[in-house]
């Protein structure tokens, strides 16, 4: 559990044992056998109130989930009651490996998962949904893009995530593919910390385009429009989960995993945009 509420079981468990002990005393005028069973009553109480106490804690503990930021709209409409954290994979990755809190890991690419199991700090990574890197422009489009290629044109601003964050890592794969890289690369004029971000700016008109998830184009529907990649820039993504083992929700973070997987929450995931693992 996390030290909050540990603490606040503890204080629980302290305070019905005080009663308890208020109330043996209480009766110490009373004869001896009349204390044993005062003193047995208080006991009683005492471990009842730990047994109910341990039992309302489980019951309601909530597994503290760190997820890629595209998954910020679908997660907590498969699960409420957990508490998130969304960035960066790559950032989400070395705060794990820091020591933050947490109980799962969801990201959007299976390389960071990986490189955190391999260092045994994750159970072994589960795929539980797809992706697709397109191109946005802003609805007016100002730089009049209509394909790919047009993002290598002198003048042509252009946003995408840092190398760090999956969307930065597969712009990049995507325009090694094309043959582009020079030319786009050159024309980069922000790079962000996670895809919400690339998105918001593209929206807004900071920058001419940007690489996102479909699901991110989906979430900015009506201020940006969608152009697709060719199959030659490989733009598939993969999203994974895994259960941090150094996390204090073990079987919290299983139910949300299983949840996730779930047939409900593969239903939310693919009206969020999402394709199939």
């Amino acid at each position: 559990m996390r030290p909050g509420i540990r603490k606040h079981t503890g204080w629980r468990i302290v305070a019905a044992v005080a009663t308890g002990l208020v109330a043996a005393g209480c009766g110490s005028s009373n004869s001896s056998s009349s204390s044993h069973s005062s003193t047995s009553t208080a006991s009683g109480s005492a471990a009842a109130a730990s047994t109910g106490s341990a039992a309302t804690s489980h019951a309601t503990a909530r597994p503290t989930v760190l997820a890629a930021a595209s998954l910020t709209n679908v997660l907590p409409q498969i699960d409420p009651t957990a508490k998130y954290t969304f960035g960066g994979s790559g950032a989400l990755e070395t705060d794990i490996e820091q020591g933050a809190p947490a109980d799962v890991f969801a990201a959007a690419s299976p390389k960071q998962p990986a490189q955190l199991f391999a260092k045994a700090l994750v159970d072994r990574p589960v795929e539980f949904a797809t992706n697709m890197l397109v191109l946005i422009v802003p609805r007016s489009n100002p730089a009049h893009i209509t394909s790919v290629d047009d993002v290598t044109k002198p003048g042509v601003k252009l946003v995408i995530c840092n190398a760090t964050v999956p969307c930065g890592d597969y712009a990049r794969t995507a325009f090694e593919n094309l043959g582009i890289t020079a030319a786009a690369m050159k024309n980069v004029v922000s790079q962000t910390t996670d895809v919400t971000q690339t998105a918001a700016e593209v929206a807004l008109g900071q920058a001419d385009a940007g690489f996102v998830y479909i699901t991110d184009a989906k979430a900015a529907a009506g201020k940006v429009t969608v152009i697709r990649l060719p199959a030659k820039a490989k733009p598939g993504a993969r999203d994974y989960i895994a259960i941090v083992k150094s996390g204090t929700h073990q079987a919290a973070a299983s139910a949300f995993v299983a949840s996730v997987l779930s047939a409900a929450g593969q239903a939310k995931l693919r009206a969020a945009g999402f394709g199939k693992p």
